[in-house]
C-alpha cells in the first residue's frame, strides 16, 4: 500500500486518482494527518502534500535510494531541504489551483517511478471536452495543442488527437437538436455469461428466462412515461444496450421493438442502434426482425479474435463464430456494423494484437471501437490478477498504434473518445468510423450536450439543462428490484425530467 497524508481535506480524489495512475498496482490510500495511522508497506514511497495559503509543499515521507533526484521540470516548482515546493499561480482559484497541485505532483512522481504518462495530469472521464471548449472559444489547433500540453503536461500524440477528435464531433453535433431534443437509452441486463473483466449490470439469461417478459411489462410501463413527458420534443437517437440486448430471443426482442416503434416518433431519428455483441447470441431470426424494425447501427463484438484469450475471458464462442456473425448481419443488409476490441487482455502482446487487427481487417467493419482494458473491482477479472499477477495484462504504445494504423487503413477517423480508472496503460478507448458511420449516441453520452433519457434496470437518466448544468437519476440495478419498484423509477424520472 502507498499512502499519501495529507495537512487537509483537499483535493484528495485528485491526488488519489493520479497517485494511483503512476502505481496502478498498488492500493493507494490518502487520509489527513491525526485522522487515521496509517503505514505504506516497507519499499514503497510514501508521499505528503501540505496546502498553504498561497502555496502547496509535497514530497515522500520515506525516500528509497535513488529516489526523488533528477531536475524537477514543472513550472514555479522547485526543490528544498527534501520537499519541493509550488508557488500558486492564482490562490483561491480552486481550478487553478487543482491543476498547480497535479503539476506538482505530476513532477515528484515521474521522478520516483521513471515514467510519463501519455495523458499527463488528466485523470478524468471526458479529455475530448476540453479541447471541444477550447474550439467553440475560437482557439486554434495549435493553441488547444498548447494549452494541453502547458496545462496537463499531455503529449503532443494525445493532444492531437483530443483536437481532431474534437473538430470531429463538433461537426456531428451541428445536426443535433440539443436544446428541444433527447436521446434514449434502452438497457437489456442479461448476457449468455458474465466475462472475466465485466463490470456492468448484468445477469445470465439462464438463470432469467422466465421472468424475461415482466421485465419487459416494466420496461413498456416506463417507456409509456418516456412519451407522456417528452412527447413534444424531438427523438435524435436511440440506443439499445445492456448487457447482451440479444439475449431475448426473436420474439422477445420483436416485442421490444414493436413497442419502440409504437411509444416514439423516429421519423426524424438520426440513429438506431442495438448493440448485438455476443456472436452466440446473434441468429437470423434476430438479424431479420432487427431490420424489419429499422434498426440502422448494430454491434458484433468480439474483444479479440485470439481463440485462447476467448476462452480465457469467459467468452463461449469460437473465432469463427464472429466471422459467421458478422457475415451473417451483412447478408441481412446491415451496412453499418461496429466491432469492440479491447487492448491488454490477459496475456496478450504485440503480435496477438496485430494479428486480431489482420483478421478484422478481412471483415472490413464500418466501426471500430478499441478499449483499452480497465480493470474494475467489482470484476473477476481483479480476482484473476490476483492469481496471476498484473505483468500479465500487456497493454503500450505499440498495441495501441496498431490498433489505430488498423483503423486508419480500413479508412476510419477517430471520432470520440472516453477514458476510464485504472486502464491498462493509462491510455484511452477510441471510437474509429468509416465518414457518416459514426455512433451519434456513443458522442452525445461523453459530450453531455444533450439530455439522455434511460429506461431499464442499472440504467442512468441525464438531463442537460442550457446554462451546461446537469442532473441525472438512477434506476436501481437488480433486475427484481427493477420490476417491483418500476413505480418509484418512474416517479424518479418524473422529478428529473419535470421543466
Amino acid at each position: 500500500m502507498i499512502t499519501v497524508t495529507l495537512n487537509e481535506d483537499s483535493y484528495a480524489y485528485d491526488i488519489h486518482s493520479l497517485v494511483k495512475a503512476f502505481y496502478p498496482e498498488q492500493e493507494v490510500k490518502v487520509f489527513v494527518e491525526g485522522e487515521k495511522d496509517l503505514a505504506g508497506d516497507p519499499g514503497l514511497p510514501a508521499f505528503f502534500v501540505h496546502f498553504y495559503p498561497d502555496r502547496i509543499c509535497a514530497g515522500l515521507c520515506r525516500e528509497e535510494p535513488g529516489q526523488g533526484s533528477g531536475k524537477q521540470e514543472a513550472q514555479r516548482v522547485s526543490r528544498e531541504e527534501g520537499q519541493w515546493l509550488c508557488k500558486l499561480t492564482a490562490p483561491g482559484d480552486r481550478v487553478q489551483t487543482k491543476n498547480d497541485l497535479k503539476q506538482l505532483l505530476y513532477g515528484i512522481l515521474g521522478q520516483c517511478t521513471n515514467k510519463r504518462l501519455p495523458w499527463g495530469t488528466l485523470t478524468g472521464i471526458r479529455p475530448v471536452k476540453i479541447a471541444m471548449q477550447l474550439l467553440e472559444q475560437g482557439k486554434t489547433e495549435e493553441e488547444i495543442l498548447e494549452h494541453m500540453r502547458r496545462v496537463y503536461l499531455t503529449s503532443g500524440q494525445k493532444a492531437a488527437l483530443s483536437a481532431e477528435i474534437a473538430k470531429k464531433e463538433r461537426k456531428i453535433l451541428s445536426g443535433i437538436h440539443c436544446g428541444n431534443g433527447y436521446s434514449l437509452y434502452i438497457g437489456i441486463p442479461f448476457c449468455p455469461t458474465t466475462c472475466l473483466y465485466c463490470s456492468f449490470t448484468s445477469f445470465p439469461i439462464c438463470v432469467w428466462k422466465d421472468r424475461v417478459g415482466e421485465y419487459l411489462d416494466a420496461l413498456d410501463k416506463e417507456m409509456d412515461f418516456v412519451k407522456e413527458i417528452y412527447g413534444g420534443k424531438t427523438l435524435d437517437s436511440v440506443y439499445i444496450g445492456g448487457g447482451t440486448p440479444t439475449t431475448l430471443d426473436a420474439r422477445q426482442l420483436e416485442r421490444l421493438l414493436d413497442k419502440v416503434r409504437r411509444t416514439f416518433d423516429l421519423d426524424g431519428a438520426l440513429e438506431f442502434t442495438v448493440e448485438a455483441g455476443r456472436a452466440d447470441s446473434i441468429t437470423a431470426d434476430k438479424l431479420e426482425v432487427m431490420k424489419r424494425y429499422g434498426v440502422g447501427r448494430i454491434s458484433v463484438n468480439p474483444q479479440t479474435m485470439n481463440q485462447r484469450t476467448l476462452e480465457v475471458i469467459g467468452r463461449q464462442h469460437t473465432v469463427e463464430q464472429v466471422e459467421q456473425a458478422f457475415y451473417m448481419a451483412r447478408g441481412a443488409g446491415f451496412d453499418n456494423i461496429n466491432m469492440d476490441l479491447i487492448l491488454g487482455l490477459p496475456g496478450e502482446n504485440e503480435s496477438d494484437v496485430a494479428y486480431t487487427m489482420e483478421r478484422i481487417r478481412r471483415l472490413a467493419p464500418d466501426n471500430l471501437t478499441v478499449h483499452s482494458l480497465a480493470v474494475k473491482r467489482a470484476s473477476r477479472l481483479s480476482q484473476w490478477i490476483l492469481e496471476n499477477g498484473l505483468s500479465q495484462m500487456h497493454n503500450t504504445d505499440r498495441t495501441m498504434e496498431i490498433a489505430e494504423q488498423s483503423a486508419r487503413a480500413l479508412g476510419m477517423a477517430p471520432y470520440y473518445l472516453y477514458r476510464q480508472k485504472n486502464m491498462s496503460g493509462n491510455f484511452e478507448n477510441v471510437g474509429y468510423a468509416k465518414e457518416g458511420k459514426e455512433g451519434i449516441y456513443n458522442i452525445l453520452i461523453m459530450e453531455e450536450k444533450q439530455t439522455i433519457v434511460a429506461c431499464g434496470a442499472g440504467s442512468i437518466s441525464k438531463k442537460v439543462y442550457s446554462d451546461g448544468r446537469i442532473e441525472r437519476c438512477e434506476n436501481v440495478k437488480d433486475v427484481s428490484q427493477y420490476i417491483e419498484r418500476i413505480g418509484e423509477m418512474i416517479e424518479r424520472k418524473r422529478v428529473l425530467l419535470k421543466d
